[in-house]
């Protein structure tokens, strides 16, 4: 078990009133209405303060109510929004590094894409909001208790209707939450799919059915969380911290968890792949049956159904599962090398390591499968036709799937649908990517000499060359 971090311990709530009265004293109205024309006078004095400019002065926002205002694009980096309201403001693509927002009521807020390095959460309302590929890296989102001192150096609590630390049904798909403390805060039935959340410390968090769909892991410390019903579907959980977490109902089909501490675990009711001696039948009598099935046109057999099962290290040479149901399968450094697997389903699949050379995958289903390390000389992605005389094709769908460093160089990936793909340091040289969907595929560091980027749809792709 990881070592406690001072910051990690429950909210002391009498040396939260001792430290909030000097800074809180102001016995003014808990809160001013501003409107967009005096937020764009506060922005230009920011401004000038940021360049330099004689004049400039660094923007407070402390208790104004600034809901339903346009911050969009807007540079308030430092800024300190201490207990403002920012209710469904409009905050998307702006700078605020290191801005200070202890306990603000920012429900139903948008920060899609913005930068909040080393922000200062703590004890605010997301309830709601939208965190969409921000930058939330190293930020502060534990409990807090704002304080409000009032006649006679009385100190009252200055609370939404929602509560601190609300960060329930919030959005935050694909944002960067690298180092982020999370610890003590209610963050219930929140989308955190696609995040990266490298050592961020979620420990005793609410994060009861919460989606880390797709999520990265690495690291993570949810000692003492509750997790109950939580989506980790496709999530990396590599050196990640689970003791004594609350796993009631969690899903972790099709999860990556390796070097994970478990101590002090119920895993009665959570969701884990099968082992293959829970099968029905023998795995060669499900794929002799699955074979009849095949040339039988479905009339005789039985289609091979491998959904959730362990496969990993298992020697599946030559093996025919095309058009068979190996999602969230474990096929981790199996050996599939010339298999035919033709419109076969590996959506969120564990293929890491696996050995596919000379593997049929043309119209494969392979959403979100982790294909790190995998061999994939002489692998077929390319369309499958179907029909006769010219009757159309099906591609292969790699959307979100994982193929960091993948040699694919020479490979005919032409039309096949790479929409978030991670294809960071992969060798894609005069590989054949014409008319393919890489929207928002990651191609930072990969090769991509001679290859056919032509008709390719490159919308949001990161890490391609710029000149």
């Amino acid at each position: 078990m990881s070592a406690p971090n001072p910051g990690d311990e429950p909210l002391d709530v009498d040396q939260a009133k001792r430290s909030l009265e000097e800074i809180l004293g102001d016995e003014n109205a808990l809160w001013t209405k501003i409107t967009q024309t005096r937020l764009n006078e506060i922005q230009k004095i920011h401004d000038d303060y940021v360049k330099g400019n004689l004049g400039g002065k660094l923007a407070s926002l402390k208790f104004l109510d600034m809901s339903y205002l346009d911050f969009a694009g807007r540079n308030l980096s430092q800024a300190d929004f201490t207990g403002a309201r920012c209710e469904y403001a409009i905050l998307d693509g702006a700078k605020l590094r290191a801005a200070n927002f202890y306990s603000a009521d920012l429900r139903f807020a948008s920060f899609a894409d913005a930068d909040l390095t080393r922000a200062v959460l703590r004890g605010s309302c997301l309830r709601g909001v939208n965190f969409t590929n921000a930058n939330l890296t190293e930020c502060d989102l534990r409990e807090g208790l704002l304080m409000k001192a009032v006649g006679h150096g009385e100190l009252l609590p200055v609370m939404t209707d929602a509560g601190t630390s609300d960060i329930d049904h919030a959005i935050m798909r694909q944002a960067n939450l690298t180092d982020a403390r999370v610890s003590n805060a209610y963050v219930v039935q929140t989308d955190l799919s696609d995040a990266i959340l490298k050592n961020a410390r979620f420990l005793r968090a609410d994060l009861s059915h919460a989606n880390f769909t797709g999520a990265d892991l690495d690291g993570c410390d949810f000692t003492e969380a509750n997790l109950t019903g939580a989506t980790f579907r496709g999530a990396v959980l590599t050196r990640t911290v689970l003791d004594h977490a609350k796993l009631d109902g969690a899903n972790f089909v099709g999860a990556i968890v390796d070097s994970v501490e478990m101590r002090g675990l119920n895993l009665a009711t959570v969701r884990l792949p099968k082992h293959i001696a829970k099968l029905d039948r023998e795995l060669r009598i499900i794929v002799s049956d699955h074979v009849r099935w095949l040339t039988s046109a479905g009339k005789n057999g039985t289609q091979a159904n491998l959904k959730e099962v362990n496969l990993g290290g298992l020697d599946l040479r030559d093996v025919n599962l095309s058009a068979a149901d190996l999602s969230y399968c474990i096929l981790k450094d199996a050996d599939l090398r010339d298999g035919n697997f033709m419109m076969t389903d590996f959506s969120f699949a564990d293929m890491r390591g696996a050995n596919l050379s000379g593997a049929d995958l043309r119209g494969a289903k392979l959403q979100r499968a982790n294909l790190t390390g995998t061999i994939l000389n002489r692998t077929r992605f390319d369309t499958l036709p179907v029909g006769t005389g010219g009757g159309g094709s099906v591609a292969t769908n790699l959307q979100f799937a994982k193929l960091r460093n993948a040699k694919l160089n020479g490979t005919d990936l032409s039309e096949a649908n790479l929409e978030g793909a991670d294809l960071s340091r992969a060798d894609l040289r005069n590989a054949d990517l014409r008319g393919t969907n890489l929207v928002d595929a990651d191609l930072t560091d990969a090769q991509i000499e001679g290859a056919k980027l032509r008709t390719a749809d490159l919308r949001g792709a990161k890490g391609l060359p710029t000149d």
